[in-house]
């Protein structure tokens, strides 16, 4: 199966707002920025999707959510993965994330397997810069996001 979940975490600084997103890590990913920011997620196979959402949050970023889980929409991405995600209201130090790692043949085909964190940042954005920043198949979330929050 080919799907994924993941947390949009959200807050309000001075009246405006923002959602964390991650970059991801490794030799691929170095240097590029806008549409490959992404919501921190991760496949997952057997478990509830909320569940493998709230682990693959963790593991990205160091910190375990609570709080009340808002679902949005399910998303496909070009690689025809499908992506479900949940948005919940919180906040977390960028400086502090602390992510897993992968092991990939880096330099491709050279037989050294080196380690790579599976985000090598986070940040918060408003939903005009996440907009410019985030996978596009993800766009979804932010404006589902932001219009659940205006109807209260």
């Amino acid at each position: 199966m080919n799907q994924s979940a993941g947390i949009l975490l959200y807050r309000f600084n001075n009246h405006l707002l923002e959602v964390f997103l991650v970059h991801p890590g490794g030799p691929f990913w170095k240097g590029k920025d806008k549409g490959v920011w992404t919501i921190p997620k991760g496949e997952f196979e057997t478990e509830e999707p909320l569940e493998a959402a709230k682990r693959e949050f963790q593991e990205e970023t160091g910190v375990l959510l609570n709080g009340n889980f808002i679902e949005l929409k399910p998303v496909k991405q070009k690689s025809g993965k499908c992506v479900f995600a949940w948005a919940v209201e919180g906040d977390l130090d960028i400086k502090a994330i602390v992510s897993n790692s992968f092991k990939m043949e880096w330099p491709y085909k050279s037989g050294k397997w080196k380690s790579f964190p599976e985000v090598d940042k986070g940040e918060w954005f408003t939903i005009e810069a996440a907009v410019e920043k985030i996978n596009a198949a993800q766009i979804s979330f932010l404006l589902e996001l932001q219009e659940k929050l205006q109807q209260g």
